[in-house]
């Protein structure tokens, strides 16, 4: 199979394929075993220590700040990427941050610099993934830019299953059965399989990206950065109607895929199923993204963005009113299975026609916008859980009104999609 995914890709759409299976191990990693290992460093008796309540709102409010962070670093770090050879610079300067936050994680033994130092990896990670969904126009042309995009999600989760699993084993496994490995080894090496996997398969795009859309270099960048920014925004919001309503529409259903994924855990646990169960559930949700991936890959050749964006995000409207019914892990496992068919192209998709739609000599600033979107949707869903919660409502509630932010996303879509603009 990989050698067929050679056949179809370009050195350069494979090296840069190559990037999401290592960024997403780290994604894998942070929504599943890091909340549980922070929790064990924080949780307990005596000085320093926190209750389980105060845990979970100091790493609420840990994640909450990566949010704010990076939607205000993003677009103007962005825009100097755009500069001639600096999109390279900033890519590989975030990366190597990451990885190294990645590792020194594995070796903190008190809560408070664990969650400092997840913080920093956390932004830098965010910030790669800004400078690399830009790069999508300089690695391909415009007819390729769905199929590619596709195989980056689609090969991005099976991959990310390999250094996941053995951080798994490691958590799962060692303390109990290897008798080798107890807690805190545990930790480190789940860690540092992580950090490795990511740079190893950062090596072929390092070496092989060339930055063919940019801007020339001005005196006073960051002056000049903040100015065009300025510019950029009053544009969208004024001229460029069709990536104003697109980003309208992103925001909203993104919001609910953001909740879900982020809240995964929190849904299993308050419908009491077991956990290790549900970390299993969660692997077997990246083989279907995986496989559901690389099917709207194909689909892509025949069929427009819009209307596959359009099933994706009718798919996710039907999963959140199946919520509404959740009790055992069978219906979790079949609301993850639902999860899993249309989690990677949403987002691959929505990557590619913004791609489309935006001048790819300005690719990085525009993703620093669109990056401000898809993070602060995500913000305001986990509020509208914390609401339902606080009110007494149940998690399935929750959960099952996301559907109306699917709904209104898929309608702003058709409306975005019927505008002048750069490109149909």
């Amino acid at each position: 199979m990989l050698k067929r995914v050679k056949e179809k890709l370009t050195p350069e759409e494979l090296a840069w394929v190559l990037y999401d299976v290592g960024n997403s191990a780290f994604t894998m990693l942070a929504c599943s075993l890091v909340p549980i290992w922070f929790k064990s460093l924080a949780v307990g008796e005596g000085p320093g220590k926190l209750s389980p309540d105060a845990a979970t709102g100091a790493w609420a409010l840990g994640v909450s700040l990566v949010t704010v962070i990076v939607a205000l670093m993003g677009p103007v770090c962005g825009a100097l990427s755009d500069r001639r050879g600096m999109k390279l610079v900033f890519f590989r300067t975030s990366v190597f941050i990451g990885a190294a936050g990645c590792i020194i994680n594995g070796f903190a033994t008190g809560w408070l610099l664990f969650l400092v130092v997840f913080i920093i990896a956390k932004i830098a990670y965010s910030c790669s993934l800004t400078f690399y969904d830009s790069m999508l126009g300089d690695i391909t042309e415009e007819e390729r830019m769905d199929e590619v995009s596709s195989y980056g999600y689609a090969w991005g989760y099976i991959g990310s299953c390999i250094p996941f699993a053995a951080a798994l084993l490691f958590y799962v496994l060692g303390p109990d059965m290897l008798g080798l490995i107890d807690g805190f080894l545990s930790k480190l090496l789940g860690f540092a399989v992580t950090a490795a996997w990511w740079i190893a398969v950062t090596v072929p795009l390092l070496r092989r990206y060339r930055q063919r859309n940019y801007t020339e270099i001005r005196p006073h960048a960051v002056r000049e950065a903040f100015k065009k920014l300025g510019g950029t925004v009053r544009r969208i919001a004024t001229e460029d109607r069709k990536v104003l309503y697109f980003l309208l529409a992103f925001f909203l259903y993104i919001d609910g895929v953001g909740t879900i994924i982020d809240n995964c855990i929190n849904i299993g646990t308050d419908l009491g199923l077991d956990t290790v169960g549900q970390v299993i559930v969660l692997l077997a949700t990246q083989v279907v993204a995986w496989i559901f991936s690389l099917v709207f890959a194909r689909l892509s050749r025949r069929y427009s963005t819009v209307r596959l964006l359009g099933v994706c995000i009718i798919g996710y409207f039907l999963v959140c009113l199946y919520a509404f019914t959740l009790r055992s892990m069978l219906q979790f496992g079949i609301m993850a299975f639902g999860v899993g068919m249309f989690q990677g192209s949403i987002q691959s998709l929505s990557r590619s026609y913004f791609t489309k739609i935006i001048p790819p000599e300005n690719s990085g600033e525009y993703f620093g916008i669109y990056d401000i979107f898809c993070k602060g949707a995500s913000f305001i869903g986990s509020a509208v859980i914390a609401a339902v919660k606080f009110a007494g409502g149940t998690i399935n509630i929750a959960v099952g009104l996301m559907a109306i932010f699917f709904a209104a996303g898929w309608l702003l879509l058709h409306v975005a999609d019927r505008q002048p603009g750069r490109r149909a």
